[in-house]
């Protein structure tokens, strides 16, 4: 690390004696900016306020090493100070005020070429930060899916409708938390028959789920349109089934007003298997439903 220069020791010293008038701001001021504070033990603070900064900035100097970043950030730290409100209650304030300026304005010139480095220096470690926060972000959520396909995977092969009912609750649960979806209320289970509501990109959806060995058929979809209906005009619905749905129920439903759309199994583990994100599977089935009139579009057709 390159020394120091005299003249940056000089004018931090300076400007640290004018920018507060009262001592105790000062000192306020120096264990707020200093990391080791046994720096500060060492001041005598009964000493003229010229003093102090001086013994400060030379007590940094000399223990660098040990102290390391403490002087440099004070420099900074002062050279880009512009807080002078507490100045404002003293005699000839303007005047003071002033000075202190001058002062700050003096080590800003010796060393704004290093503050400018050390800016762009902070740019770049919150740039890396956030790319390494993005990436640890997403591991987690490839973590999570591929947890929830384990999940999912193991239901398809259990025989206790009850007991794979209350699973698919916490599934379903677990995958749109994953994917901040607002989910107004646990998906609540009636039967094998699961209700909840969510939210996405400002429109509300209910959602209802059902996991039968045969396609959901017609009857099903008008009691779910019933329900829709029964909320407020912008509300949407999602209903998800595993095992999909009758040709009837989909060619009745795919003509009018489109107020739902369509989900099963397939979609489910292409999510999964993270060959598409749940939301941006959800807005393609919704376009195509507002487009085509096609409420029930594939995955397959998507990817």
């Amino acid at each position: 690390m390159k020394k120091i220069s005299a003249n940056v020791l000089m004018a931090l010293k300076n400007a640290l004696s004018h920018i507060f008038w009262y001592k105790k701001d000062l000192k306020d001021y120096l264990y707020m900016s200093i990391e080791h504070k046994e720096v500060l033990s060492m001041v005598n603070w009964s000493d003229y306020k010229r003093n102090i900064a001086s013994q400060v900035v030379n007590i940094l100097e000399r223990n660098e090493q040990a102290v390391q970043g403490d002087l440099l950030n004070l420099i900074i730290s002062v050279a880009t100070f512009n807080d002078y409100s507490s100045m404002k209650r003293v005699d000839d304030a303007e005047k003071k005020i002033h000075d202190a300026k001058m002062a700050v304005s003096v080590l800003f010139q010796l060393t704004k070429g290093f503050i400018n480095y050390k800016e762009e220096e902070e740019v770049i470690r919150k740039r890396k930060q956030a790319n390494k926060d993005k990436v640890d972000s997403l591991n987690r959520v490839n973590q999570i899916l591929s947890e929830l396909k384990e999940e999912f995977i193991g239901l398809s092969i259990d025989n206790d409708n009850q007991k794979r009912g209350y699973a698919l609750e916490k599934f379903l649960n677990g995958l749109f938390n994953l994917y901040d979806l607002d989910a107004k209320s646990s998906f609540k289970i009636v039967g094998e028959q699961i209700d909840g509501a969510f939210s996405l990109d400002k429109d509300e959806y209910l959602l209802e789920a059902k996991w039968r060995k045969e396609p959901t058929a017609n009857a099903d979809l008008y009691a779910f349109e019933g329900k829709i209906n029964r909320r407020l005009d912008n509300t949407l619905g999602l209903f998800i089934s595993i095992n999909g749905f009758s040709e009837d129920a989909i060619a009745a439903y795919s003509n009018g007003k489109k107020i739902m759309y369509l989900m099963d199994g397939m979609d489910l583990m292409a999510v999964l298997e993270q060959r598409i994100p749940l939301p941006d599977l959800l807005r393609r089935k919704k376009r195509a439903a507002v487009q085509t009139g096609n409420i029930y579009l594939k995955v397959s057709e998507i990817l």
